[in-house]
């Protein structure tokens, strides 16, 4: 009880906080949007992530791009919290935000917004990730979801969407209950679960692909052979970049098209990082080493379209789980 309470007062404080950035209250100067006309300028809002020290610097390439393209100021909000975003577009003060996923799934039926671009890791890439559920190497008791009951599971973490959110929904529909048909462990990390896994702890560990495509072998801690993939989740869409339907058709037509026009390479070379470039990571091919931008907190090479149906994934874990993300929004 004290959680959730604490947590909605500093997602309410937030939100007033937030609203009174972007210029919320009486004097008001974002009517003509709100009202449909096109506007004088767009907030873009953004949470911080562990994985980018300078959160505005990171959306920087996106916020020049946008201004660029649409010719109207585009101002950059750093905010606290997931919750805090979507109580501004409700109130219709955020034109433009990126969360996450969950986030979405609740800002949905609460606020007049659409999903329109989602990050791409790598050139080709697919627009999220997977779960996999694997077993140790040469152990051939679990073929399926269904060989889990009576086993012992390593999960994750109990708010994490690959290594707990997206298997337990998935596991429910093969007709496992988790709470009665298995012995849970929650290791509080992908790479531990694994470990616990190769350990003997669990007959199966449910982690995010990257963990054991790229991650875990490049770091020497799974070399080929020690586990097998006995099972791989449906496209977990990553975070979308967020439009209000208020603004005019054309507008958010052209922050699509912006958006979804990046690349990395291609923002360092326009100079929208000048001075602030990183080099392409091994995974983006012949783009590997090059001079790039960061696009948002996570290493994106581009984005790609996303509506309301990209999302339908995490629509389905909250009907089967019915987990407390889906309400608090992540």
């Amino acid at each position: 009880m004290f959680r959730k309470s604490a947590l909605g007062a500093i997602a309410a404080a937030a939100s007033i906080a937030l609203l009174s950035a972007c210029g919320a209250g009486p004097g008001s100067t974002r009517s003509a949007a709100s009202d449909g006309g096109r506007p004088a300028e767009l907030v873009f809002a953004a949470i911080p992530s562990e994985q980018s020290d300078d959160l505005e610097a990171s959306f920087a390439p996106i916020v020049t791009a946008l201004g660029k393209e649409l010719g109207i100021p585009v101002r950059f909000q750093a905010v606290t919290s997931n919750a805090a975003v979507v109580e501004a577009q409700v109130a219709k003060r955020v034109d433009v935000a990126v969360y996450g996923a969950f986030s979405y799934y609740l800002a949905r039926t609460r606020a007049d917004v659409e999903p329109v671009a989602v990050p791409v890791a790598a050139p080709g890439g697919e627009p999220g990730a997977y779960a996999y559920g694997v077993t140790r190497g040469g152990d051939s008791g679990i073929s399926s979801l269904k060989d889990v009951a009576g086993k012992d599971v390593c999960f994750t973490d109990p708010g994490s969407t690959t290594g707990y959110l997206q298997p337990l929904a998935s596991l429910r529909e093969a007709g496992v209950d988790v709470d009665k048909d298995v012995k849970t462990v929650f290791t509080h990390g992908h790479d531990t679960a694994v470990a616990s896994l190769l350990a003997g702890d669990c007959d199966i560990a449910f982690v995010g692909d990257v963990f054991i495509d790229q991650l875990l072998p490049a770091r020497g801690q799974l070399k080929p052979g020690q586990v097998t993939k006995v099972w791989t989740s449906p496209l977990i869409p990553g975070p979308p970049i967020v439009v209000g339907t208020w603004l005019p058709q054309d507008v958010r037509d052209k922050i699509t098209q912006t958006v979804t026009g990046l690349t990395a390479t291609g923002a360092a070379s326009a100079g929208l990082c000048k001075g602030s470039e990183i080099k392409g990571p091994k995974d983006w091919g012949e783009h590997a080493g090059a001079p790039a931008c960061t696009l948002g907190t996570s290493t994106a090479w581009t984005f790609v379209k996303a509506t309301d149906a990209t999302y339908q994934p995490i629509t389905r874990i909250c009907e089967v789980t019915k987990a407390e993300v889906c309400t608090s929004g992540g």
